[in-house]
């Protein structure tokens, strides 16, 4: 469950129609028509599961007693109006029929699974979109509380278990026409046998359903938390191999992930002997009944050979109606199993798109004058203290912009502020005298570059990452180019032996930490951005290296606004103006050197002695 989404007033209700009314919702009318059609084909194959089936009474009787259905004056009649004047002669004409029959009916029957599978999966692939799509568009103050391993479970693991619930449900309407289609063709041959047969093999089913549906649940259940665990298992212990090499820590990642697997592989096992065991009961159960059959339909007058097109047409019907008793069935606990993953699926699927993702990327807010806090303050809960309180500065544009202050003293909250990922609890923030918020932020993030502590970089190649989400046919290599040369990565590249199609390992794993920040310099710079923020961008580099990226960073062009967080002063040394934050507020503000001078604490993080 996600737990970051807030709390519904009257939460939705889980029962298994439910879920299955709210999946429907979100198909496409695309696929809506083709489910349509697909019901049509159900029908088309229930036509022709009774066509098999009634063919069989003409093929055994002209097998056994060929002049007594020669004598039936209807049978005579078509027989003579093609030719045929004996019984022996209904014999060929007849098993071809016969044939013909089974085979339309056998093929009918792959050409609906082979419809019903497409549709499910196809459907589920635009499910899993819908599922990514929607949580790349949640704020990010839901992103940052929310647990990564479900949501990389939910498009993963739980979108394939509601693929299979799509599928057997399919199956599960599909098994009821056919159902209802030979029953019907069984009580046309024996009203009295057949409404026996239905009732026994439906009471066994009903009980059998009625006896696990609670097992069912509780497995469901099981597989959709253990499948979360699973996921966050391998993140943690590849998210910190370097921890684990060196603590030697292997085994208890083992064993976690032993019993993790050991519980969703037995849930799931749980699920599929559930599903497949009744079937053999039900098969010894039909043996039994077509023998009791057989036995009593021996001592009516003309004996067993008289009653063997009976017989044979009831059997042929046992035989075709278990299997799909069975098939029905089977798809119930499909459905039933996977009802935990669709409830989790279906709560990605609830989550509400804002206005832009159906619109096409706004053109950057032109930024001409000055960004202002205006009486900000902001808190992440209205239990909790004021992360900012009455904030008010004044950034000019073209200007170089340092934050400082001890830990917690709200550096990247206003940084968070200030590229609109969050919205002041109180006060307003403005670029030009007009405030970001509305259908203004999109504009304005547009006109934001950000440079991280940690720059994320992707398993692939060097313009690929400076370009980062731009489509590799769309790269601009001379841009490219012309930005690692701004952030004085160029040369470096430029020595690798592929250039800047070099791939750079996962993470970057194989460049220096003031490499990673050169890229994510490039980076910004490749956005053509008016202002670039720099979060704490040095502070994981040693100070030779600091100084070269600070170097980097200065001589950027003058033209662009740039807005630094720093832990070390050195890094925002050269800044046009310094604000100084504490417990949340603006204390003090200036150029370094006149901070130095009237800021006590801001000399004491300069370690410098008045």
């Amino acid at each position: 469950m996600l737990s970051s989404l807030p709390p519904q007033a009257n939460p939705p209700e889980s029962s298994l129609w439910r879920l299955l009314h709210r999946l429907w919702c979100h198909l496409s009318q695309r696929r809506r028509r083709q489910f349509g059609l697909l019901l049509g084909l159900i029908l088309v194959s229930a036509c022709a599961e009774i066509m098999s089936l009634g063919a069989v009474l003409p093929f055994i009787g002209a097998l056994t007693t060929p002049d007594r259905v020669f004598s039936l004056p209807l049978v005579k009649r078509v027989a003579e109006s093609v030719g045929i004047t004996t019984a022996e002669g209904l014999l060929w004409p007849v098993t071809i029929g016969f044939i013909v029959a089974a085979v339309v009916a056998g093929g009918i029957r792959i050409l609906l699974s082979w419809c019903s599978t497409r549709f499910a999966f196809g459907s589920i692939t635009e499910v899993g979109l819908d599922v990514y799509r929607r949580t790349l568009y949640q704020p990010y103050q839901v992103q940052v509380a929310r647990n990564s391993s479900e949501v990389i479970s939910a498009i993963t693991i739980k979108v394939n278990h509601t693929a299979n619930v799509l599928h057997q449900l399919l199956v599960l309407v599909s098994s009821a026409v056919v159902l209802i289609a030979i029953a019907l063709m069984l009580v046309a041959i024996d009203s009295t046998i057949a409404m026996m047969a239905a009732v026994g093999f439906g009471l066994t089913y009903g009980f059998i359903t009625v006896l696990f549906r609670s097992r069912l649940k509780f497995n469901a259940q099981h597989v959709a938390q253990e499948s979360d665990k699973m996921v966050r298992t391998l993140q943690e212990g590849l998210g910190a191999v370097r921890d684990v090499l060196l603590d030697g820590t292997q085994p208890l990642y083992c064993e976690i992930y032993r019993r993790t697997d050991h519980q969703l592989r037995l849930a799931q096992a749980n699920n599929i002997f559930i599903g497949m065991s009744p079937r053999y009961a039900i098969e010894a159960l039909g043996m039994v009944v077509i023998a009791v059959l057989t036995y009593g339909l021996s001592h009516q007058p003309g004996g067993v050979t008289s009653a063997l097109p009976v017989l044979g047409a009831l059997a042929l019907g046992a035989q075709r109606l278990l299997p799909v008793l069975q098939q029905g069935y089977a798809a119930w606990t499909g459905i039933a199993g996977g009802q935990e993953s669709l409830a989790d699926t279906l709560e990605f699927l609830d989550q509400s798109l804002p206005p832009e993702a159906f619109q096409p990327p706004p053109v950057p807010l032109s930024f001409e004058n000055a960004i202002s806090f205006e009486a900000v303050r902001f808190r992440y809960h209205s239990d909790h203290p004021w992360v900012l309180d009455n904030v008010n500065l004044r950034i000019l544009k073209e200007t170089r912009v340092g934050l400082v202050g001890s830990t917690g003293s709200g550096k990247s909250t206003m940084l968070d502020l200030l590229m609109g990922l969050i919205d002041p609890t109180e006060g307003c923030i403005l670029v030009d005298g007009q405030s970001i918020s509305g259908g203004r932020r999109r504009p304005w993030q547009r006109a934001i570059a950000h440079v991280p502590q940690h720059v994320y970089l992707a398993d692939t190649s060097f313009a690929a990452n400076i370009a980062f989400g731009v489509p590799s046919t769309e790269i601009n290599l001379d841009r490219v180019r012309q930005v690692a040369r701004q952030a004085q990565i160029a040369g470096f590249i430029e020595t690798q032996p592929m250039g800047y199609q070099t791939v750079v390992g996962e993470r970057g794993v194989f460049l220096s930490g003031g490499q990673r920040q050169r890229l994510g310099i490039a980076r910004a710079l490749y956005r053509q951005a008016s202002v670039l923020v720099f979060d704490e961008a040095t502070s994981a580099l040693d100070s030779g290296t600091e100084q070269e990226v600070i170097n980097s960073i200065e001589a950027l062009d003058r033209g662009v606004t740039i807005v630094m967080v720093a832990h070390r002063l050195t890094t925002v040394k050269h800044c046009d103006i310094i604000f100084e934050l504490g417990q949340g507020r603006v204390v003090a503000e200036g150029t370094y050197e006149y901070l130095i001078e009237h800021s006590p604490s801001f000399r004491g993080m300069a370690n410098v002695t008045p």
